[in-house]
């Protein structure tokens, strides 16, 4: 008996797709430096909550001399989805198209996709630069499988959470001013490689039930503690009234617990709130606490002539002189004068 040949299965896929237009100033961002980016506002598509970040001079030296763009999924959500952007050449029909091939995994808010090496500055400068402007315009198709089984998002940090909140199972507590704060050592030492010296190891903290804490706010040691168990930061409205000077302090209490991530994040958080008026403080901050990558995003910020010329006239650029002549040196060097 012949065997009956079987047709393959095809899957059924619903895709819920919206556009975005996002058009820069050319002329106020291609002197960024590389890393430095230009973000979109926020857009709905499938469902979930979108944003374009665009590098004007490459996601990181290597990519300097081209643009790069990617797409951020800021909902807290698995997300399978096609990304593509090209940008509008001087005719206004298509001149480039970013190379993001198939369906890719967004893990989540902050997962991003892109092409790191879009256009490169001369031909975007030479086909597609109208009235000092350039126009990119970005799809995002959000995959579904039709007989896919939907699968919940992880949970762990909600949990960890609760486990913080509630404080079940904690074994140590500390103590910054009348507050104290209740933990769990297994907790605190997986993820922090100081926190595990102190309270597995050998030091004297290993068998202290309660350790007295200084030169940390308990508002800084609370958000800290809850990125320990989540891995999430607080929204802006929720760091009090001046949410820069929250996270200058998260930084260095980042630095001292070695929470690598948490520093990035505060980081980040830092420069975009750069302006010409605080460059300079934000700088020397930055060398206080070992943070090259902010430093580096300051020194760039510097090398723009305009940006210069303002933030020499602050208090803070005469406390980093002072302070961090090596630092000027650097500055000088890269503007070359």
């Amino acid at each position: 008996m012949a065997k009956r040949s079987r047709t393959p299965r095809l899957e059924r896929r619903t895709i819920d797709s919206a556009f975005h237009e996002f058009r820069v100033d050319h002329e106020q961002t291609k002197h960024l430096a590389a890393g430095t980016l230009v973000s979109s506002d926020a857009f709905p598509a499938g469902g979930y909550m979108w944003r374009v970040k665009y590098f004007p001079q490459g996601f990181t030296e290597a990519e300097k001399g081209y643009v790069s763009i990617f797409f951020e999924l800021l909902s807290k959500a698995n997300v399978p989805a096609i990304c593509q952007a090209f940008v509008t050449g001087k005719d206004g029909h298509p001149r480039y198209c970013a190379d993001i091939p198939g369906v890719r995994w967004f893990p989540g808010a902050g997962g991003m996709s892109g092409c790191s090496r879009f256009v490169s500055q001369p031909d975007l400068e030479e086909h597609c630069l109208t009235e000092g402007h350039v126009t990119f315009v970005c799809a995002v198709m959000v995959t579904r499988r039709g007989s896919s089984i939907p699968v919940p998002a992880p949970d762990i940090g909600k949990h960890l959470g609760a486990l913080l909140e509630t404080s079940d199972g904690a074994d140590v507590s500390f103590t910054i001013g009348d507050e104290t704060f209740r933990a769990h050592r297994a907790v605190l030492a997986a993820r922090s490689a100081v926190f595990r010296a102190e309270l597995l190891g050998s030091m004297a903290e290993a068998t202290m039930p309660n350790i007295t804490l200084h030169d940390i706010a308990p508002a800084t040691f609370r958000v800290m503690l809850r990125f320990v168990y989540t891995d999430a930061l607080p929204a802006d409205s929720e760091l009090g009234g001046s949410p820069s000077e929250m996270m200058m302090d998260l930084l260095a209490a980042a630095d001292r617990y070695a929470l690598d991530r948490l520093k990035i994040l505060c980081a980040q958080k830092l420069w975009e709130a750069v302006s010409a008026d605080t460059v300079a403080s934000t700088l020397a901050f930055a060398e206080t606490y070992s943070c090259p990558e902010l430093k580096n995003r300051c020194i760039g910020f510097f090398a723009t002539w305009g940006n210069f010329k303002k933030a020499v006239l602050t208090k803070g650029f005469v406390q980093l002189v002072q302070q961090f002549p090596s630092v000027v040196d650097e500055l000088r060097e890269r503007i070359g004068s």
